[in-house]
């Protein structure tokens, strides 16, 4: 089996990007482009986000850690019970933790925000969620896959044995 060509040189003008939309606060043209550069344990992405949006919801990783370098634009930084601003040129931190480190990128300014994302690739990941009080648990199955979970902390929670034969 062949595996793709990577390119040790990836120009953001010509990265084909995804445009979605989720409500009224969501929206983003992205693309994750690590595995085009033959990156397997660091990830990275390239983010638009339109005026008055955010790309994700307000949320914190127990395992992997992120790094935000703001190529244009300005917002405000939700990080922990804190709200920073930043613009091109800063560059945003978001450890490992609890709410403490729970973050979230607002587009607060008048034009298009860019920014590229940078994260340790790790197989297993568990992320949550405190304005929804929800949490997810992923594990990369392979290359393409990931098995997710996501809820609620006693909501739809199976015990251990749920269901096993002779329990």
């Amino acid at each position: 089996m062949s595996q793709a060509k990577t390119r040790p040189v990836v120009s953001l003008s010509t990265l084909e990007l995804d445009r979605w939309e989720q409500g009224t606060l969501y929206e983003s043209a992205d693309i994750s482009f690590g595995k085009q550069m033959g990156l397997k344990g660091l990830g990275i992405s390239y983010n638009e986000v339109p005026a008055g949006k955010s790309s994700c919801p307000f949320h914190n990783h127990h395992v992997e850690e992120e790094l935000f370098i703001i190529l244009e634009g300005e917002g405000t930084y939700r990080f922990g019970d804190e709200r920073l601003p930043f613009k091109a040129g800063d560059v945003l931190g978001a450890p490992t933790g609890g709410r403490e480190t729970a973050h979230q990128i607002i587009n607060t300014g008048a034009t298009v925000l860019e920014y590229l994302g940078v994260a340790n690739n790790a197989e297993t990941e568990v992320c949550e969620y405190p304005d929804s009080g929800k949490f997810q648990v992923s594990s990369r199955i392979d290359a393409n896959r990931r098995l997710r979970h996501c809820g609620r902390e006693g909501q739809n929670h199976l015990e251990y044995w749920d269901g096993e034969p002779g329990a």
